[in-house]
C-alpha cells in the first residue's frame, strides 16, 4: 500500500459508506422498497458492515507499516477518526425511528 493510499483510504471508504448507508434509508423510506422487506434490519446490517470495514480498514494500517515513520502516523490517526466518524454516523440508524 502506497503512502498516498494509506493515507487517503480511511476517510474516502467513510464518505462512500457515509453516503451508501443514508442513500439506503432514502430507499427504505420510499414507496420503492419492498413491503416483504425489513427496512431497519438492512439498515443495520449496512451499518454494521460499514463500520465493520473501516475496522478492516484500520487493521491494514496497523498491520503493514508505511515507509516513513510520519506516513504511519498519519494514516493510523486517519483511520481511528474514519472508524469513530463511521460508528458516530450510524448510530442514527440504530437509535431513532427509520422514518421518522
Amino acid at each position: 500500500m502506497t503512502d498516498v493510499l494509506r493515507i487517503a483510504l480511511p476517510f474516502t471508504l467513510w464518505i462512500i459508506g457515509f453516503c451508501a448507508l443514508y442513500a439506503l434509508q432514502g430507499l427504505v423510506c420510499s414507496h420503492h422498497w419492498p413491503a416483504g422487506l425489513d427496512g431497519r434490519t438492512a439498515l443495520v446490517a449496512a451499518a454494521a458492515l460499514f463500520v465493520l470495514g473501516q475496522g478492516v480498514v484500520l487493521a491494514a494500517v496497523l498491520s503493514r507499516p508505511a515507509a516513513t515513520r510520519f506516513a504511519q502516523r498519519v494514516a493510523t490517526i486517519l483511520a481511528v477518526a474514519a472508524l469513530a466518524a463511521a460508528v458516530w454516523t450510524s448510530l442514527p440508524v440504530l437509535a431513532l425511528t427509520v422514518c421518522g
